[in-house]
């Protein structure tokens, strides 16, 4: 396996100054060079490096169906051929599985994945419902907000692969995709591999449906699961007018719409003919709005004006700006009764956008924002649907142009444009542009527009490349065909908003310029570097606008502490009587240690204030290390005040090596700063009590509960001596949680004293989990009600 040695060095630096900075070097992900491994699980599924999530899973079925045991009972190497192919799929389709695999191996990998399987049954009948269905977009946790936010109406199933309802479903989900196809975006999430983002949008029943579109709350669909109310709840909310056309408005409609330069798409209604119908109407409208009128003529009622249009008989045809009937050509009459069809030739007879030339490129893109589309000669539908950009993007104030490459060859030269590619230029020039590498569909191209122009990424090229700034750059060295890196990309695009003023960002395409990349010695997709005038240093965490805000505040202000041979002796081993030490043992080359590294920090920040995290790098203090009777790498190790030796720790033997369950052991050494509280416990001092009590009501058995409950313990350090914190057993005290209104676990509730004596049971609910943002609601609440609390004992004081 090829991969860089992990620098671990300890930088200082102050909050107002990145001057001692040099290059911060983040490698993360997809490894250019082959991953050498006992087998290679791109190979087993035999999928490509660049495969979608959608892709493994379609191969993964594939294979499950023709190697599992059910369907070979005679083959003693069943069961562990198709355990290997489990734990490809298991490992591929989760992205920080993925991450760490493509990075270092299987080395990178708990032993635990793919280890269960389900029957053939399932493979067949309940794996990947939507995978084959063209007019669903199956969606994720990497574009799913891009999707729904790009202004298109989008309708999403979200659905649980063991759910008989979703199964129950499915059909008539297809059949009503097809409907709607171009009227609205039809989607579905699988909640079985987007757990995370299931929660987040509050789904908590299988199969939950509802429409999203950017500027209105998400709504969901309580009707009965027929094509037909689907289909009249959705065009609801298709806000597209259609115009009903007579002799008192069809000309000042026309002239109005022909002056916008937007022509009108009318269907003339007769008594011979077939006419679209009324929903047929309602969805061109959706599909066209923006770009045509949708008007209809009831000719029965308003014969002379049909003859006026030479209509005999029902017809529908397009006007486009300017056109008129005694110029045969410049009308379209239309022959189909379908809404797609029609859609499809009106887009073709819509002018194009707006070509640039070399000439005018740079007087155009001087002080507009512009998405430009360049091109290769190629024509097609996709090309036609780009004419609907001018009408998503009108309120975001971009303009829309192309550039063909093919006559504008040194233009496309000159900006490193080798092949068919969408750049959103944010009025700065022609050399602040950013280039578009996600799908290369309507909704993640507007989507991508607007995100673009408010954030502070720049595509960066030779000539633009900051390797003598004085502003610190953070630069990501990417390649288009790793899944990671286009991941990636819109997190960078929310990181440098955040950190607008502080910290340029830069992305360096190293398939068009390798030789760059190689100066830097990239060796690994993507790889995220700051420059800025210090040291290397490598980030390893989650690709995520919050990862990398977390790295740069690590950087400012470190909390694990590196250690060697003395500053070991002295702050672990003669440490304080109430101080704890959590010390990872590790060597830069070991692919564990480095998948461990984003987890440490991480562990370290939520257990600042509590225990002292650091680490030793046994590389370079090999005899210290043997010294200390360190055999394997990494060894966790936990100092305790409890110890009767000042060398005896406790060595962590969990399966899992991530943050929270290294901070669940961790805290299992800390005295408890909560207090368990009986029934009578909550009578007395809770309700009865004459101080403020933050309340957790869980259940043993409950894994969220389990989950939050170091959460909670964090919470009550950090409210020590301004609010109590209790927990209440429902299970042991079901009656106690009953009379308080506690109907799910766990159940957070705040009981402030309000000088009296009784309190209300439900106290006030915390709809949190965070100890940190639940620390924040109860001192916003201590300090809404200060001011109520003196005035009362003032008032008591008065009357005494």
């Amino acid at each position: 396996m090829n991969s860089k040695e992990t620098n671990r060095q300890q930088v200082h630096l102050s909050p107002t100054s990145w001057s001692r900075m040099l290059v911060v070097s983040c490698i993360v992900l997809c490894l250019v060079a082959s991953i050498s491994s006992d087998e290679d699980y791109y190979k087993l599924l035999d999928v490509s490096r660049e495969a979608t999530t959608r892709e493994i899973r379609q191969a993964f079925k594939k294979l499950a169906l023709k190697m599992h045991p059910d369907k070979n009972p005679n083959d003693e190497t069943a069961h562990e051929n198709f355990l290997k192919i489990n734990r490809a799929y298991e490992v591929l389709k989760d992205e920080d599985l993925r991450k760490k695999y493509d990075k270092y191996g299987e080395k990178g990998l708990d032993e635990q994945q793919g280890g269960r399987y389900e029957s053939w049954n399932f493979y067949r009948y309940d794996f990947g419902i939507y995978d084959d269905d063209l007019e669903i977009i199956t969606l994720d946790r990497a574009d799913f907000d891009a999707a729904v936010n790009s202004g298109e109406l989008w309708f999403v199933n979200f659905y649980f692969p063991r759910c008989s309802h979703c199964h129950d479903l499915a059909p008539t989900w297809r059949e009503f995709a097809k409907e709607m196809d171009g009227v609205i975006r039809i989607g579905a999430v699988n909640c079985g591999d987007n757990g995370r983002l299931c929660r987040s949008k509050g789904v908590n029943s299988y199969p939950s449906l509802y429409i999203f579109k950017t500027g209105m709350n998400a709504e969901k669909y309580f009707g009965d699961r027929s094509k037909d109310s689907l289909t009249k709840f959705a065009m609801q909310f298709v806000k597209s007018r259609v115009t009903e056309l007579w002799q008192g408005n069809i000309f000042n409609e026309i002239d109005r719409a022909f002056a916008a330069r937007i022509g009108w798409l009318i269907t003339f209604c007769a008594d011979s003919g077939d006419c679209l119908e009324s929903q047929t109407r309602q969805k061109l409208a959706g599909m066209l709005e923006g770009l045509v009128h949708v008007g209809w003529m009831d000719c029965s009622t308003q014969a002379e004006l049909c003859e006026s249009f030479e209509v005999t008989s029902s017809t529908t045809a397009f006007f486009p700006p300017g056109s008129m009937l005694k110029d045969k050509g410049s009308v379209l009459y239309l022959q189909s009764l379908d809404a797609r069809e029609i859609y499809a030739q009106v887009l073709q007879r819509l002018p194009d956008l707006e070509t640039l030339s070399k000439d005018s490129f740079e007087t155009k893109l001087a002080h507009h924002r512009w998405l430009v589309s360049f091109t290769f000669g190629q024509t097609g539908l996709a090309s036609h649907e780009y004419k609907k950009l001018n009408a998503l993007l009108k309120d975001d104030h971009i303009q829309v142009g192309k550039v063909d490459c093919l006559a504008e060859a040194e233009l496309c030269s000159s900006l490193y444009v080798q092949k068919p590619s969408i750049a959103v230029f944010k009025g700065r020039g022609i050399h602040d542009f950013e280039i578009h590498h996600g799908k290369d569909v309507l909704y993640n191209i507007v989507a991508f527009a607007k995100e673009s122009v408010k954030a502070h990424v720049t595509t960066l090229r030779p000539e633009n490349f900051p390797s003598h700034e004085k502003e610190p750059w953070l630069v990501d060295f990417f390649a288009p065909w790793c899944p990671p890196c286009r991941a990636l990309l819109p997190e960078l695009r929310k990181a440098s908003i955040q950190l607008a003023g502080q910290l340029k960002f830069g992305t360096l395409d190293c398939t068009i310029h390798d030789g760059l990349c190689s100066t830097y010695n990239i060796q690994a997709y993507p790889t995220t570097v700051i420059f800025n005038k210090s040291s290397i240093h490598e980030y390893e965490g989650h690709h995520s606008a919050d990862g990398i805000l977390e790295f740069i505040e690590d950087l400012i202000n470190p909390v694990v502490v590196t250690l060697n041979a003395d500053t070991f002796a002295e702050l672990v081993k003669r440490r304080k009587s109430d101080e704890l030490w959590m010390v990872d043992f590790y060597a830069p080359w070991c692919g564990p240690c480095q998948a461990l590294l984003p987890e440490w920090r991480r562990v370290a920040r939520m257990l600042n204030g509590m225990v002292r995290v650091g680490t030793v790098d046994c590389q370079k203090h090999h005899s210290f290390c043997q010294v200390e009777g360190v055999r394997a790498y990494p060894e966790i190790r936990l100092y305790s005040h409890s110890s009767k030796s000042r060398d005896q720790y406790h060595g962590y033997n969990g399966w899992h090596r991530d943050a929270h369950s290294l901070r669940t052991w961790a805290m299992g050494f800390l005295p408890k700063a909560s207090v368990d509280l009986s029934p009578e416990d909550f009578k007395n001092r809770v309700l009865g009590g004459t101080e403020h009590w933050v309340v957790d009501f869980y259940a043993p058995w409950c894994g969220p509960c389990q989950h939050f409950a170091p959460e909670f313990e964090s919470l009550a350090r950090v409210m020590k001596g301004t609010v109590r914190a209790g927990k209440v057993d429902c299970q042991a005290h079901y009656q106690t949680c009953h009379s308080a209104g506690v109907k799910a676990y766990p159940t957070v509730r705040f009981y402030p004293h309000l000088g009296t004596k009784r309190r209300d049971q439900g106290g006030e609910h915390i709809n949190s989990r965070d100890a940190g943002v639940i620390a924040d609601v109860l001192r916003q609440r201590l300090q809404q009600l200060s001011p109520w609390l003196q005035d009362k004992s003032s008032k008591l004081k008065d009357e005494l």
